[in-house]
């Protein structure tokens, strides 16, 4: 269930993040309160996640995916573009969580 709750998490994450920027400062109702329920229980499963997961490695993968899913997000519903030094930096985001899944010993599996 671990790695349930990780996914939930950061798709938890990736929506109240997208409300964030939709909220417009926090001038939008719906949208807020989206940011608000979006970030607690992206919180809360993280912090079932932490019951199993060394903080490290949950904290990497929640927030490297969370950065690159919600780069996708920008793109789809916001229109935004990132340039080639965004493109890189997000590919070495990935490396990292892959290298993390796959070679580190402080990983659960």
């Amino acid at each position: 269930m671990t790695f349930v709750y990780l996914v939930l998490a950061i798709v938890a994450e990736v929506i109240a993040t997208s409300a964030l920027k939709a909220s417009v400062g926090f001038t939008r109702p719906l949208p807020s309160v989206v940011v608000v329920v979006g970030y607690g229980v992206a919180f809360y499963l993280l912090s079932l996640v932490l019951r199993t997961l060394p903080v490290g490695v949950a904290y990497a993968i929640w927030a490297g995916l969370g950065i690159v899913l919600v780069t996708l997000v920008g793109i789809v519903a916001f229109g935004e573009k990132p340039d080639l030094p965004a493109v890189v930096g997000i590919s070495l985001i990935v490396a990292g969580v892959v290298m993390l899944q796959v070679f580190s010993k402080m990983n659960v599996h």
